[in-house]
């Protein structure tokens, strides 16, 4: 039973950590080089990770994980934007699903070096192998696909077929959207509630008061973070319900009369797309948060952030600091002086 606890604890946490994994590059600002001088139109962003915090910038990126003996464990490297090396790759909409895969990518490198680094010489617990981490990446994903993609389809495909034949397509996908979107609250609800992942969420917390800190030319201290918001309107969470409407509509170009299995796979398959639409949309809506209707749309974001984020204690600030002064070697950003789009 024990072991059985241990390891839905250890899929919910990989779950949440690969939804973040894959927004994390969607918040920052990768191949704009706009601006010779990089402390203007300069974007960051990251995500939680298991006891630390993965902060990136235009250049590099760096991740912070407390250890069990309270040091701080650093990995940071440069990072080279794929839109630099292929300039075909900038064009709206392509760039976002771009920078998915790119964000994928880190975003896993980053959760395996916390999960190994955050267990190592805890008293009675085995530091975690690399089949342990795959295996439960692997789980996390099917769980992913099975739970937000297959289910709700399954669902909506028996309301078609039993209670409404002739439903047309965008009700169909409506339909498919909203009960997607149940299950996603439903289950990030559930895992809310369980302890590991409430400091995981102090953790994303602390990731966006130091972006607040960061956006407001102050100086990378505690003190300053501490008073800032844990809701951010660029987070990842938002992102993902911006994919969620998106999806509605895209998904509407698949019939709702064909195979279910060609359905099924449209969803995968047209991901990359829907992602590169949110992408657009919301990166706009952070550069227009003086408008009443930019507001709005992003509203119901800032609402589920209140449950994916928490209030972070010193010792996580500082872990997300220390993420955000390393990454920003890389860029030689004044951190107290640096611009924001």
């Amino acid at each position: 039973m024990k072991s059985l606890r241990e390891s839905w604890v250890r899929t919910a946490r990989l779950t949440v950590g690969l939804l973040n994994s894959v927004t994390n590059g969607l918040t920052t600002a990768e191949g704009e080089d706009r601006a010779q001088d990089r402390n203007v139109d300069m974007l960051i962003g990251g995500q939680a990770v298991i006891e630390g915090v993965m902060m990136r910038s235009l250049s590099g990126y760096a991740v912070a994980v407390r250890q069990p003996d309270g040091e701080i464990a650093i990995k940071k490297d440069s990072l080279v934007a794929v839109t630099k090396k292929y300039p075909m790759l900038r064009f709206p909409v392509l760039r976002g699903a771009v920078v998915l895969v790119h964000s994928l990518i880190l975003g896993i490198k980053a959760l395996n070096f916390s999960a190994r680094v955050s267990s190592e010489g805890e008293e009675g617990e085995p530091e975690l192998s690399d089949w342990a981490i795959i295996s439960t990446m692997g789980f996390a994903f099917i769980l992913g696909i099975g739970l937000f993609v297959l289910a709700p389809l399954g669902l909506t495909n028996a309301i078609k077929h039993y209670l409404a034949p002739e439903m047309g397509n965008f009700a169909y996908n409506i339909i498919d959207g909203i009960i997607r979107a149940v299950f996603f609250f439903l289950y990030i609800l559930a895992i809310s509630l369980m302890d590991d992942i409430k400091r995981l969420f102090q953790y994303h917390g602390a990731e966006h008061k130091t972006v607040y800190t960061f956006e407001a030319h102050e100086s990378l201290t505690v003190e300053n973070a501490r008073s800032k918001s844990t809701l951010h309107p660029r987070c990842g969470t938002s992102f993902l319900l911006f994919v969620m409407a998106v999806s509605i509509v895209v998904f509407s170009l698949i019939p709702s009369t064909a195979h279910f299995a060609i359905k099924f796979g449209a969803r995968v398959v047209l991901l990359p797309l829907i992602a590169g639409i949110a992408y657009e949309m919301i990166r706009f809506s952070a550069r227009h948060l003086d408008k009443g209707w930019c507001r709005t749309l992003i509203a119901p974001g800032l609402w589920l952030q209140r449950i994916t984020t928490s209030e972070p204690d010193d010792s996580q600030l500082e872990i997300a600091l220390v993420a955000l002064r390393e990454a920003l070697v890389y860029d030689e950003v004044e951190s107290d002086n640096a611009a924001v789009a």
